[in-house]
């Protein structure tokens, strides 16, 4: 198994980041905005090296890393000169952004994706092609437990993240944890 490559990304980032404000919560709820944060995770990248990755133009890539720049999900890393251009690098600001307390009212409908349904859609072609991996378990736990054990599946989606990009096909990795109608066993009997 390949062993954990810490240069991943290759420049300095935060753990983890939480937003809130409504700027900062339309500018994940892009999936297009997903994607070039996705990317970023790998290394620094230029506004023509994202364009190239996803086939969009300049203009447009431009525009997305200048809303994620504004609302301070990304920063330039590095720069470089090119003939008489200062090129920018960007770089994500935490390895992991999650939304915090939002007060419903600020944001309906909410404008963050269903991870989780985006997931379901875009492994229908490996699900109809017998190439999906999936376990769904239940269990009747505390809260506090959740919160430990999501921050250990935390753990290991970062680890995921920095395994070396020495593969050919790329692979999502998918993990959700959420309050479900499930029914439970009653204690046992002595």
């Amino acid at each position: 198994m390949p062993s954990i490559n810490s240069s991943f990304p290759d420049y300095d980032l935060d753990e983890s980041r939480v937003v809130t404000a409504p700027h900062e919560l339309r500018a994940i709820a892009d999936p297009f905005r997903g994607t070039l944060l996705d990317l970023l995770l790998e290394r620094a990248a230029t506004v023509t090296e994202l364009a190239e990755a996803v086939g969009r133009p300049k203009s447009t890539v431009a525009h997305h890393v200048k809303v994620l720049l504004d609302a301070g999900l990304v920063r330039v890393v590095r720069t470089r000169r090119v003939r008489a251009i200062e090129e920018s690098f960007y770089g994500r600001t935490a390895r992991n952004i999650s939304v915090g307390k939002v007060r419903p009212q600020d944001v309906t409908p909410p404008p963050w994706p269903n991870e989780l349904a985006d997931a379901a859609e875009e492994s229908m072609p490996a699900y109809h092609a017998d190439r999906m991996r999936a376990l769904r378990h239940h269990a009747h736990i505390s809260s506090a437990q959740a919160g430990a054990f999501w921050e250990r599946v935390v753990a290991l989606l970062n680890e995921f993240d920095q395994l070396p990009r020495d593969g050919d096909t790329s692979y999502s990795f998918v993990v959700s944890l959420y309050p479900a109608e499930h029914p439970t066993l009653p204690p046992a009997t002595p």
